[in-house]
């Protein structure tokens, strides 16, 4: 293949270094760039033609994964900085346009696969997802930049991720400014109305955990709240729950330390793009995970998070739900 040809001119000892780096096996970055190659290589406005596409994507994954500045990435790569910046630019519009083919809503058989799952963690019944969001650091914007400190007091853009057993994303919603409570950006995104829906979006009466920044409902199931009277069944349930919801902990960490401009700070100042790019990050940590292509990551869990002052419809039948499953936990003791 010509993308093959291209690396080869790297050298092997080098090669091998950059896909180190890119946190990425070449057989995952040939599969990428033959979905993607076609879209990069289009001619510019002046009617020059990109550079080669293996190149556009290599920079890209080096941008990702690592700290380094254009500066230093346009001498590694020996473009120049606009180009290096254009190649990531468009290579991430590419990536974030293949999310509705990797990034998809259980259906069918995956469902009770995924229930099976789940299952075998620590015995919690029906889920087919774990809930939870992730402040993303970015540079404080131009405008309204007070908006988007968050409650870690930085400057941030809030994502939102539901991922099955395997820490592989299902749903995923960027975009709100760090200031936002995950319930809100909750209440705007999709899974909103999917709640609504459960017969196509929750069969067999299934639904995803969360922890205790989100409001009970039938399809989302939370902890019990620590007032520090909470019965051994209780704490039970929430160890369990806590224990099962650990994959979207465990996904956030991996999405994080594999693409490691997401752990620190996004250095984009275009607010519109950074969606885009984060996005990008959860289509190539889905295609990674499904090839296999994987390292280990300590999880820590998230703990900071409060329950919401807010009122949702459903919440009587959540909490009868959340009973009845603590009293199926409560046989496990």
């Amino acid at each position: 293949m010509e993308s093959t040809q291209y690396l080869i001119a790297y050298g092997t000892c080098c090669t091998s270094h950059l896909f180190f780096c890119c946190r990425m096996f070449s057989e995952t970055y040939e599969m990428i760039l033959y979905l993607i190659g076609p879209s990069l290589c289009k001619t510019n406005a002046t009617g020059r033609k990109q550079i080669h596409p293996g190149k556009q994507l290599l920079i890209t994954l080096w941008f990702l994964a690592t700290p380094d500045s254009y500066r230093f990435i346009h001498v590694q790569f020996g473009v120049g900085k606009a180009t290096a910046f254009k190649a990531v630019r468009r290579v991430t519009y590419a990536l974030h346009c293949l999310a509705p083919r990797f990034i998809q809503w259980l259906k069918g058989e995956a469902v009770n696969c995924t229930v099976e799952d789940f299952l075998k963690a620590k015995g919690f019944p029906k889920v087919i997802g774990a809930l939870d969001g992730s402040h993303i650091k970015i540079r404080a914007p131009k405008e309204d930049a007070a908006s988007y400190i968050c409650r870690k007091q930085f400057h941030a853009i809030h994502l939102q991720a539901v991922c099955n057993a395997k820490s592989v994303f299902t749903h995923c919603y960027a975009g709100h400014v760090g200031s936002v409570h995950d319930a809100r950006v909750f209440r705007s995104s999709t899974l909103a109305r999917y709640i609504e829906m459960p017969n196509k979006y929750f069969p067999s009466d299934t639904h995803i955990i969360a922890d205790a920044a989100y409001a009970i409902h039938p399809h989302v199931i939370v902890p019990f709240r620590d007032n520090g009277h909470l019965t051994t069944f209780q704490k039970n349930y929430n160890f369990c729950l806590s224990s099962t919801r650990m994959a979207i902990e465990r996904a956030f960490g991996l999405l994080k330390v594999r693409f490691r401009i997401l752990l620190d700070c996004l250095p984009l100042t275009n607010i519109k793009k950074i969606p885009q790019v984060i996005l990008a990050c959860c289509v190539l940590h889905n295609i990674c995970i499904l090839r296999n292509d994987e390292f280990p990551v300590i999880v820590c869990p998230n703990i900071t998070n409060t329950v919401p002052d807010v009122t949702q419809t459903g919440t009587e039948l959540g909490n009868i739900k959340r009973n009845k499953i603590m009293q199926e936990l409560r046989m496990q003791i």
